[in-house]
């Protein structure tokens, strides 16, 4: 109940739409087509491009990774092949991060100085082909975080329908699904793109009818697709048993996840794209934005109490070096002259009194200075940039 009171007082905010996929999968046309659909909704996305190794953009993006970092020219700097040089160029853009952050949010809100300018309601986000180089890195994971620190954020894991017609490889990209899904732990959509080629509804009916999966699987192994010699089901056996159990692992998995059908190519299915984003971004919202903002929270109890503990040590220690300090002071008095006679009981409680009213006043001059420094850092840091620092 809680969650949902806090998700419904938040203001509205714009959908970050992070379109991952294998090479070849249509990614980037899908990207440009959605850019395309929503300029003729007058409703025109901010784009964001994270590839620094595409040469020619189907689209015209807002902030282009390739304005900051050179692909070609990090490769030969660091001696890099093709993956190297994309993932090097991600970790050097991740340190403007929280810029490209500050930027969006910048733009998610109405402008006084420019009334005509309309507040963005959704953010497209291309990445890399090479899906690993992204999700499975530093700099990729600094970059999701960051996003969903500040906006509700969905996954488009775009599918290349034709290609996965067999039931092996529809089982690798399910269960590649799964490992992006639970990697990033943000909302998910599936997108079976080039229908125009082959109809999706085989993914669909094998997603929610085991029987009709267990059928196909079935006639793969007559047809020998697994290996072996034909007919005869030689080496087929491993292979039929993986999937099958696979298969019904992924039984949950598939209950929790919105599937679409388009085509990039021809622009087909782009309205219920968007449906299926705007659901995943009020699930986000109820689902996913309480529990970053209670990671949020410990993150910053535990900083707290770790600042205050090492005060505390600090402090603890400032004390034992004043007491000893005055010990060896008095021995010395004593002596260089024994002749010296000793404070009356009123002159030594005073002396008491203001060492230890000393001491509490540096104590708490240091408690306020730290509490000072800790509300200017709230105030100009972003989380994006505490993700970031914490990264390094």
């Amino acid at each position: 109940m809680e969650s949902t009171t806090t998700s419904t007082s938040r203001p509205e905010r714009p959908v970050a739409i992070v379109c991952v996929g294998l090479a070849g999968s249509g990614k980037t046309t899908l990207m440009q087509q959605l850019y395309a659909y929503l300029h003729q909704k007058q409703e025109p996305p901010y784009v964001v491009n994270l590839d620094p190794a595409v040469t020619n953009l189907q689209y015209q993006a807002n902030i282009d990774i390739r304005d900051s970092v050179n692909y070609k020219k990090v490769m030969e700097e660091y001696g890099l092949g093709p993956n190297g040089g994309i993932m090097t160029s991600l970790n050097l853009f991740t340190t403007k991060v929280d810029q490209v952050i500050n930027i969006l949010e910048k733009r998610a809100v109405p402008d006084p100085e420019k009334p005509e300018r309309k507040p963005i309601k959704r953010i497209l986000v291309d990445t890399p082909g090479q899906i690993e180089v992204f999700l499975w890195s530093a700099s990729g994971s600094i970059m999701l975080e960051s996003f969903a620190s500040s906006f509700p954020t969905v996954l488009a894991y775009v599918v290349d329908t034709a290609r996965t017609t067999s039931t092996a490889t529809f089982m690798s990209n399910m269960l590649y699904a799964c490992s992006i899904l639970y990697r990033t732990k943000l909302p998910m959509i599936v997108v079976f793109n080039k229908t125009d080629v082959q109809d999706a509804e085989f993914a669909k009916k094998w997603m929610t009818d085991y029987e009709a999966f267990r059928e196909a699987l079935t006639a793969d192994e007559n047809r020998n697709a697994f290996g072996g010699v034909e007919g005869s089901g030689a080496g087929t056996g491993y292979m039929s048993s993986l999937i099958d159990s696979m298969s019904l692992a992924l039984e949950e998995f598939y209950s929790d996840l919105n599937v679409v059908s388009v085509s990039a190519l021809q622009g087909t299915g782009m309205d219920e794209l968007l449906e299926a984003i705007k659901q995943k971004a009020d699930e986000f919202e109820k689902g996913y934005q309480p529990e970053l903002d209670r990671k949020r929270a410990q993150r910053e109890e535990d900083k707290k109490k770790q600042r205050e503990k090492e005060l505390e040590k600090m402090m603890k220690g400032m004390s034992m070096g004043s007491t000893a300090s005055s010990s060896a002071l008095g021995d010395k008095a004593l002596k260089e002259d024994d002749d010296v006679e000793p404070l009356s009981p009123d002159e030594d409680e005073g002396e008491g009194d203001f060492d230890e009213d000393d001491r509490e006043g540096l104590q708490a001059r240091y408690e306020a200075a730290m509490r000072d420094q800790q509300d200017s850092t709230g105030a100009e840091a972003s989380f994006a940039k505490y993700l970031h620092t914490q990264r390094q």
